[in-house]
Protein backbone atom coordinates (compact mmCIF):
# COMPACT_ATOMS: atom_id res chain seq x y z
CA UNK A 1 0.00 0.00 0.00
CA UNK A 2 1.37 3.43 -0.97
CA UNK A 3 0.06 6.78 -1.09
CA UNK A 4 0.05 8.28 -4.99
CA UNK A 5 1.12 11.66 -5.44
CA UNK A 6 -0.54 11.92 -9.00
CA UNK A 7 -4.23 11.42 -7.12
CA UNK A 8 -6.01 14.20 -5.55
CA UNK A 9 -7.14 13.84 -2.35
CA UNK A 10 -10.41 15.46 -3.38
CA UNK A 11 -12.00 13.26 -6.17
CA UNK A 12 -14.12 14.37 -8.62
CA UNK A 13 -15.45 11.48 -10.46
CA UNK A 14 -18.93 11.31 -10.01
CA UNK A 15 -18.50 7.37 -9.30
CA UNK A 16 -15.74 8.03 -7.06
CA UNK A 17 -17.84 9.98 -4.95
CA UNK A 18 -20.99 7.54 -5.12
CA UNK A 19 -18.35 4.84 -3.64
CA UNK A 20 -17.36 7.37 -0.57
CA UNK A 21 -21.13 8.27 -0.04
CA UNK A 22 -22.10 4.55 0.04
CA UNK A 23 -19.85 3.93 3.00
CA UNK A 24 -20.21 7.11 4.66
CA UNK A 25 -24.17 6.18 4.32
CA UNK A 26 -23.45 2.58 5.42
CA UNK A 27 -21.52 3.32 8.62
CA UNK A 28 -23.89 5.67 9.70
CA UNK A 29 -26.70 3.71 9.02
CA UNK A 30 -25.00 0.42 10.92
CA UNK A 31 -23.27 2.35 13.77
CA UNK A 32 -19.98 0.56 12.59
CA UNK A 33 -16.78 1.58 13.66
CA UNK A 34 -16.28 1.99 9.70
CA UNK A 35 -18.07 1.96 6.34
CA UNK A 36 -16.60 0.82 3.20
CA UNK A 37 -17.49 0.34 -0.92
CA UNK A 38 -16.16 -1.53 -4.03
CA UNK A 39 -16.49 -0.85 -7.09
CA UNK A 40 -16.37 -3.76 -9.78
CA UNK A 41 -15.39 -3.53 -13.05
CA UNK A 42 -19.01 -3.62 -14.48
CA UNK A 43 -19.85 -0.65 -12.01
CA UNK A 44 -22.01 -2.66 -9.50
CA UNK A 45 -21.13 -1.52 -5.85
CA UNK A 46 -20.52 -3.43 -2.77
CA UNK A 47 -20.97 -1.37 0.70
CA UNK A 48 -20.34 -2.77 4.31
CA UNK A 49 -20.04 -2.04 7.72
CA UNK A 50 -17.37 -3.49 10.11
CA UNK A 51 -17.97 -6.85 11.63
CA UNK A 52 -17.25 -7.06 14.99
CA UNK A 53 -18.37 -10.26 16.89
CA UNK A 54 -16.81 -12.69 19.83
CA UNK A 55 -15.85 -14.87 17.03
CA UNK A 56 -15.38 -12.83 13.67
CA UNK A 57 -13.72 -9.61 13.38
CA UNK A 58 -13.52 -7.76 9.54
CA UNK A 59 -12.86 -4.89 8.43
CA UNK A 60 -15.46 -2.78 6.21
CA UNK A 61 -12.80 -3.23 3.69
CA UNK A 62 -12.64 -7.03 4.38
CA UNK A 63 -16.51 -7.25 4.29
CA UNK A 64 -17.53 -5.21 1.25
CA UNK A 65 -14.61 -7.30 -0.96
CA UNK A 66 -15.48 -10.83 0.40
CA UNK A 67 -19.37 -9.26 -0.87
CA UNK A 68 -18.12 -8.71 -4.29
CA UNK A 69 -16.01 -11.88 -4.10
CA UNK A 70 -19.30 -14.11 -3.01
CA UNK A 71 -21.41 -12.59 -6.01
CA UNK A 72 -18.45 -13.68 -8.75
CA UNK A 73 -16.70 -10.50 -9.38
CA UNK A 74 -13.81 -10.89 -11.24
CA UNK A 75 -12.30 -7.67 -10.63
CA UNK A 76 -12.45 -4.20 -9.31
CA UNK A 77 -11.67 -0.64 -10.10
CA UNK A 78 -11.77 1.33 -6.45
CA UNK A 79 -12.95 1.22 -2.99
CA UNK A 80 -13.52 3.77 -0.36
CA UNK A 81 -13.40 3.55 3.34
CA UNK A 82 -14.83 6.07 5.82
CA UNK A 83 -13.36 5.39 9.41
CA UNK A 84 -12.21 7.95 11.90
CA UNK A 85 -8.64 6.31 11.80
CA UNK A 86 -5.75 7.84 10.14
CA UNK A 87 -5.48 4.67 8.14
CA UNK A 88 -6.84 1.79 6.84
CA UNK A 89 -6.45 -1.66 8.09
CA UNK A 90 -3.50 -3.41 6.18
CA UNK A 91 -5.67 -6.86 5.43
CA UNK A 92 -8.63 -4.83 3.86
CA UNK A 93 -5.66 -3.00 1.57
CA UNK A 94 -4.47 -6.89 1.13
CA UNK A 95 -8.36 -7.87 0.17
CA UNK A 96 -8.60 -5.36 -2.24
CA UNK A 97 -5.23 -6.03 -3.75
CA UNK A 98 -6.45 -9.59 -4.50
CA UNK A 99 -9.41 -9.02 -6.01
CA UNK A 100 -8.55 -6.15 -8.45
CA UNK A 101 -4.93 -5.88 -8.40
CA UNK A 102 -2.32 -3.42 -8.00
CA UNK A 103 -3.02 0.35 -8.88
CA UNK A 104 -6.05 0.47 -7.37
CA UNK A 105 -7.36 3.52 -5.64
CA UNK A 106 -8.70 3.17 -2.08
CA UNK A 107 -9.95 6.91 -0.86
CA UNK A 108 -9.78 7.31 3.08
CA UNK A 109 -12.16 9.75 4.03
CA UNK A 110 -13.48 10.88 7.37
CA UNK A 111 -17.11 10.53 9.00
CA UNK A 112 -17.97 13.84 7.25
CA UNK A 113 -16.90 12.39 4.08
CA UNK A 114 -13.90 14.48 3.69
CA UNK A 115 -11.18 12.70 2.00
CA UNK A 116 -7.89 12.59 3.94
CA UNK A 117 -5.83 10.25 1.48
CA UNK A 118 -5.30 7.73 -1.48
CA UNK A 119 -3.75 4.94 -0.95
CA UNK A 120 -2.55 2.42 -4.10
CA UNK A 121 -2.88 -1.15 -4.07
Amino acid sequence: MSADPARTPDPTDPEDLKIITLARSTRARSGAAEGACVRDTDGRTYAAGAVSLPSLRLSALQVAVAMSASSGVTGLEAAAVVTAAHTVDEAGVAAVRDAGGSGLPIYRADVTGTVGGVLTT
